[in-house]
């Protein structure tokens, strides 16, 4: 977006909260302008975490991902789901209890390094099951966890994703496999701990006393309604899997503060970048008639969008939206709206 002169976006916060892919990096390879942003944010000392809901990985291995793609990073800036969970059971179970690891090797790391003890069978009396996504897991893993849940074990599920980004599209994700384990058993797992549960920016939080975090998330289901259960603010970035048709549409518990294309978003003006923006502004106005909304006029495009956004979130449902100008048509089409 483009507008007054103001203080920049990320001027406002002590801390910078990224989730990873779409973000970061697509797949794997670092997102046009990612490199620079945040190594602009090292250089200025802002301080930067990176929240993923992936427990394949360790910390560790995240950072050496990033840093192996030039976004500068250290184990001790990434938080995993993994971690997390490893964490949450550490608090609630005697040292050395036995925890049944569905999942990656590196989820059976995490749990071996809070002094738990992983293991693979209902018939070892686990505590607590702690579920992850992991390419080998199959029915084998999921009958014995459904077992040892059913026999009284907690239920940790990493996080509930349906899916995860592959080079040939959407793929099944650590949530589909929570959900045949709930479907055997009738009942959701007894925590989560990724997004959108609150609990992993939560910790990010807590490392800066008494500076304001900002979210940084491609996704409206995970990333934006995790920071709004957590209080924080948050940066939508359209490099991901949220489009601007999911933001309109977008209920109240999903709606970011800011809007950018990408991270370049984090330098601009805080009042250039939020949203919703007035229905009229940077040129453009919208205008709600005949049961539709019509864009007219010329600008940016994201203030059309965060125009847009004040009018379609006033509204229970999206209206039609038309075109009433040649700009407006190009902005709707850009973004796959209906012109």
């Amino acid at each position: 977006m483009t507008g007054d002169v103001g203080a920049r976006l990320v001027d406002g916060y002590a801390q910078v909260v990224f989730d990873l892919d779409g973000v970061i990096y697509l797949i794997d390879r670092p997102i046009p302008g990612a490199v620079e942003a945040v190594g602009r944010l090292h250089a200025e000392r802002r301080a930067v975490a990176y929240a993923t809901n992936n427990a394949s990985r360790r910390s560790s291995e995240v950072a050496e991902l990033l840093t192996g793609m030039g976004v500068p990073a250290s184990a001790a800036e990434v938080l995993t789901s993994a971690a997390a969970a490893a964490e949450l059971l550490r608090d609630r179970l005697p040292s050395g209890a036995p925890v049944l690891v569905v999942g990656a090797e590196a989820l059976r790391a995490e749990i071996a390094a809070v002094g738990l003890v992983p293991v693979d069978r209902a018939e070892d009396s686990p505590q607590a099951v702690v579920q992850g996504y992991g390419k080998q897991v199959g029915w084998v893993e999921l009958a014995e966890a459904t077992v040892a849940i059913r026999a009284g074990a907690i239920w940790v599920a990493t996080n509930t994703d349906r899916t995860l980004p592959s080079g040939r599209g959407p793929l099944p994700g650590n949530g589909a496999l929570v959900s045949v384990v709930r479907t055997a058993l009738g009942r959701d797992p007894d925590v989560v701990v990724g997004k959108p549960e609150p609990e992993l920016f939560a910790t990010a939080a807590r490392r800066v006393e008494g500076g304001r975090t900002l979210v940084v998330g491609d996704r409206l289901d995970t990333d934006i309604e995790g920071a709004r259960r957590a209080g924080l603010e948050s940066l939508l970035v359209l490099t991901g899997v949220s489009d601007v048709a999911e933001l309109l549409a977008a209920e109240p518990a999903r709606r970011p503060t800011y809007l950018a294309r990408d991270l370049a978003g984090l330098f601009d003006p805080a009042a250039v970048v939020r949203v919703p923006g007035p229905t009229e502004a940077g040129g453009w106005t919208v205008t709600a008639r005949d049961g539709g909304l019509e864009l007219g006029g010329a600008g940016s495009p994201l203030d059309a969008v965060a125009a847009l956004c004040a009018a379609a979130w006033s509204a229970s449902t999206v209206p039609p939206i038309r075109a009433m100008s040649p700009e407006a048509t190009r902005v709707l089409a850009t973004f796959g709206l209906s012109a």
